[in-house]
């Protein structure tokens, strides 16, 4: 069984993290909102895979208390990208491997300068989960994960499949990482983007509405176009099969209970978004590949004024 660390225990970070205790492995969670919650009533995982209580997890104020770990499930959200190397650090030894579990593009290669590329892994999680009242989780629908690696290289893949043998959570590989998180893009950015620039709505809402089915194809298809691009000049094979993809991401959609993004929710919540990682980025590398996403452009514009109306209204600097 492996030692691992937490780092970010939101509602995904408890999940999955809770999941590999269940499992057997040492899980030390990084706990900060929750931190007093948990230690008094545990971690509650209300799931439709089966729910799960841990009366007595492993839980830190800091990263340091925690030390070095075999496995660091990195969970943060892409908006904390500047503390996240200083949270990290202390949990990384000599053989450690990461595991990103977060949402965006471009976020390993950070990871990669500053820990060394060969220990870097992606984790593509397509699930359904938020929190409920402190030190509880509501996992609502789907669940898996896809685990990558950052050099795309067979046998540490191999080495992130089996940290999560045994676990309740269905796990896939992918051959190349770069063709994983655009195809996570694929749903993250018209899903993310549509209910929030709609109002805060859920995505049942967005399907529900004619205009807005339609814009939420556009994107993808954008996406998909722009992915496509990026692997050729990095000189990857893969390429994203637009029509399969599209159908399989609005398919499962349609079927998922009504779902408030993280995006979403951040919106509603006044909190910051990930807009530069889920949006800025994937548009920046189209329009420098001079691939034409008039859609995925426009919501970034979007998404980039309500980000900076709700930092103004946080006084943060914009």
């Amino acid at each position: 069984m492996s030692r691992v660390a937490v780092i970010g225990a939101g509602a995904v970070g408890c999940y999955y993290g809770a999941r590999l205790a269940e499992a057997g492995h040492e899980v030390h969670f990084l706990m900060r909102r929750d931190y007093d919650a948990v230690a008094a009533g545990g971690l509650r995982i209300e799931s439709v895979d089966g729910d799960l209580v841990l009366p007595h997890p492993h839980i830190a104020r800091s990263s340091e208390e925690i030390g070095p770990v075999d496995w660091v499930i990195c969970a943060l959200k892409a908006t904390a990208i500047e503390e996240t190397r200083a949270l990290v650090a202390p949990c990384v030894g000599d053989t450690t491997r990461i595991l990103l579990i977060m949402n965006g593009l471009g976020l390993e290669e950070r990871f990669a300068e500053w820990f060394g590329a060969r220990r870097v892994f992606g984790g593509l999680a397509f699930t359904c989960i938020n929190r409920g009242e402190p030190g509880t989780v509501h996992h609502i629908d789907y669940g898996p994960v896809t685990i990558a690696h950052f050099e795309d290289d067979a046998s540490e893949i191999a080495a992130g499949m089996a940290l999560w043998a045994g676990a309740k959570v269905k796990t896939l590989s992918a051959s190349c990482l770069l063709a994983a998180r655009w195809m996570k893009l694929a749903w993250n950015i018209p899903f993310n983007g549509l209910t929030v620039t709609a109002g805060g709505v859920t995505t049942d809402r967005v399907l529900g509405m004619p205009g807005l089915r339609e814009a939420a194809h556009a994107v993808m298809r954008e996406v998909v176009a722009a992915g496509n691009a990026d692997l050729a000049a990095h000189g990857l094979a893969d390429r994203l099969d637009e029509g399969a993809i599209v159908t399989d991401l609005i398919g499962r959609t349609d079927v998922m209970a009504a779902y408030r993004p993280s995006t979403m929710v951040d919106f509603i919540e006044g909190l910051p978004m990930e807009v530069d990682a889920m949006f800025v980025e994937p548009l920046r590398r189209a329009q420098a590949l001079g691939v034409a996403t008039p859609y995925l452009a426009l919501i970034t514009a979007q998404m980039q004024s309500l980000d900076r109306l709700a930092r103004e209204r946080r006084g943060e600097p914009t």
